[in-house]
């Protein structure tokens, strides 16, 4: 029998403290949306995730524990991200601008920046990001 290939990844944030609350939400069923930045996609040379594809979810420490199949994809300006797609991040919000200004805190952060290569990286509504609709389909 031949052996199945190891999944993709699928990692949110960076491992930390706010990886550990984003996998939690997708564990308990909270989180079945995310937001990416089409530049990130770009800048690591990454294809854009198609829906029905799997992926495993590591924590913070690596381990993986759970594979998400991705349902839905867009790739919208970040002004016409829906407030359903932001609740359904499940980090709860309950406003666009709270959504938004998370989201701002994170990709304009240090972290972010290096891993696009810009230190003066900045978002506007214009700003293109990869919005993913996903389900668990194995806790592991």
């Amino acid at each position: 029998m031949p052996s199945q290939e190891p999944l993709p990844t699928f990692e949110f944030a960076f491992p930390g403290p706010l990886r550990d609350r984003l996998v939690a939400a997708v564990l308990s069923g909270a989180k079945t949306t995310t937001t990416g930045l089409l530049a990130d996609y770009e800048h690591a040379g990454d294809p854009l995730p198609r829906a029905g594809e799997r992926y495993q979810v590591p924590a913070s420490d690596g381990r993986p524990v759970a594979v998400i199949e991705v349902t839905e994809v867009r790739v919208l300006r970040l002004a016409d991200v829906d407030l359903r797609h932001a609740v359904d991040e499940g980090e709860g919000h309950e406003t666009l601008a709270d959504w938004r200004a998370d989201h701002e805190t994170f990709w304009h952060s240090p972290e972010m920046r290096e891993a696009l290569g810009d230190p003066e990286f900045r978002v506007d509504d214009d700003t293109r990001v990869v919005t993913e609709r996903f389900r668990v389909v194995e806790r592991l």
